[in-house]
């Protein structure tokens, strides 16, 4: 009996671009954490196309089941079995990594939970390490496009607590662990990729 794996057509479409940016931005990176993984596609991606990286995906309890299945059905061996992490928690991992990565993640989290988020980094991150944050952004306070408003929108009409950042208040968080903003890549549909560096 066949198992449906848990799909995203957003991280079906937007992949490609992020693989482009993530092989220069990785070249030198070798073992990477990513929070929030959800359906597992970005992990399976970049680690067949990326093989020199140990790829450790994470996400909360109630997505480790579907993310599970897709490792087992499609994962090469550089990509690890992923653990529970809650951003909130005291489970993150006792090692250090290359680089974190996480992907439309900053929008579903409240502000608090991203503030979280970035205080736990200097604990995971080693030297020299990169951090890269995919999704989408609002600069000084405005909406990058129509269709960001009206995402926006739609996410605080689900959970008042969520919604787009403004990249500056997320540097700001950055910059309070003494993490360096490096690059700024424009992506399809409206969205950022952004590096920082520890």
């Amino acid at each position: 009996m066949s198992t449906t794996l848990p799909f995203s057509a957003a991280c079906e479409r937007n992949k490609d671009p992020i693989l482009v940016v993530l092989r220069e931005a990785f070249v030198r990176v070798h073992s990477v954490l990513e929070i929030g993984a959800g359906t597992g596609q970005h992990a399976v991606h970049f680690t067949r196309h990326l093989p020199q990286l140990r790829w450790r995906p994470t996400d909360r309890a109630d997505a480790l089941a579907g993310l599970r299945a897709r490792i087992a059905a499609e994962g090469p061996q550089n990509l690890l079995q992923p653990w529970e992490l809650d951003v909130t928690g005291a489970q993150w991992p006792a090692e250090r990594f290359d680089a974190v990565y996480t992907a439309n993640t900053l929008h579903i989290m409240s502000w608090p939970e991203v503030a979280a988020l970035f205080r736990a980094l200097p604990a995971v991150l080693g030297s020299g390490a990169v951090l890269a944050i995919y999704g989408p952004f609002n600069y000084g306070g405005q909406y990058t496009s129509p269709s960001n408003a009206a995402f926006d929108a739609q996410l605080r009409e689900r959970d008042p607590a969520s919604g787009l950042r403004d990249l500056e208040a997320v540097d700001a968080l950055a910059k309070e662990q003494r993490l360096a903003h490096v690059a700024d890549y424009a992506m399809p549909a409206n969205n950022r990729l952004v590096l920082w560096r520890a």
